[in-house]
């Protein structure tokens, strides 16, 4: 409990802290940037209270991997955009901002509850559930990393620039792929875990992929951004089809094949 205790402490004290000039200077390049950074600190700190054998390792390796891709990808997206509309109703106002801040570490903790419980473990085992858990986290995290790098030279592109929606790469087999990615990420790295943890722990790490799967397809994932796209495209026919042909997150055989054939 001291542990997971700390851990929360050290990743709601990096928001607060990241928050001041954030706050101060209204630059979204921090703000962009520190859902990554948190995780990498609070990861690299656990890690040096474990004992710091070869799963504490593995464990570092992966969240870290995932951090500084994550973080590198918005902060190359921000210098390129100059601002991150999401935070304009928000940027100048002290306390709604620090509100997302405080939230934010909290995620943070949460999202990495199920490593945490991990690190704190003496003689944590690795078995073939531990193997097959990293391999879904780097597939997800491939996935994730593929979405988001076709998404970008999307959004600078001659079509995006017509207002069309994007359907090319992965995105021709899944209508959010990087939130899949983003789900088979945490829920690999819980598989991971899972051998090492008894009792009680087994359902508390499990509160890291669930956190993510329902914030994703229940609060500002998937609803937001289906809501926003109907809007937007919802009475094109075209758009009408191409939401028949691809499922909103797991792709189908047909839609696969619709990936590659193009």
């Amino acid at each position: 409990m001291d542990f997971l205790l700390w851990a929360f402490t050290v990743s709601v004290g990096i928001n607060i802290l990241m928050f001041i000039p954030a706050f101060i200077f209204k630059t979204d390049k921090l703000t962009d940037i520190s859902y990554g950074v948190t995780f990498a600190v609070v990861a690299l700190a656990a890690y040096l209270r474990s004992e710091r054998e070869f799963a504490h390792a593995i464990l570092l390796f992966a969240v870290l991997a995932w951090a500084v891709r994550l973080g590198g990808f918005l902060l190359i997206r921000i210098n390129k955009m100059g601002k991150d509309s999401r935070f304009d109703d928000m940027r100048d106002k002290f306390f709604a901002f620090l509100r997302f801040w405080l939230l934010q570490g909290v995620s943070v903790f949460v999202v990495l509850a199920a490593s945490i419980l991990l690190w704190q473990e003496t003689g944590p085992t690795v078995t073939a559930l531990s193997w097959a858990g990293i391999i879904i986290f780097a597939l997800g995290l491939v996935l994730e990393a593929t979405a988001d790098y076709q998404k970008f030279l999307f959004k600078f592109s001659g079509k995006a620039k017509k207002h069309e929606w994007i359907d090319v790469g992965v995105w021709r087999m899944s209508r959010h792929p990087n939130y899949l990615g983003e789900m088979m990420v945490w829920t690999g790295l819980y598989l991971f875990v899972l051998p090492s943890l008894s009792g009680l722990a087994v359902f508390g790490g499990l509160i890291s992929p669930l956190y993510i799967i329902a914030l994703l397809l229940f609060g500002s994932g998937v609803p937001i951004l289906e809501k926003y796209a109907d809007k937007k495209w919802g009475k094109q026919d075209a758009f009408q089809t191409y939401k028949r042909e691809v499922p909103v997150l797991i792709p189908t055989p047909a839609s696969v094949k619709r990936a590659i054939s193009k």
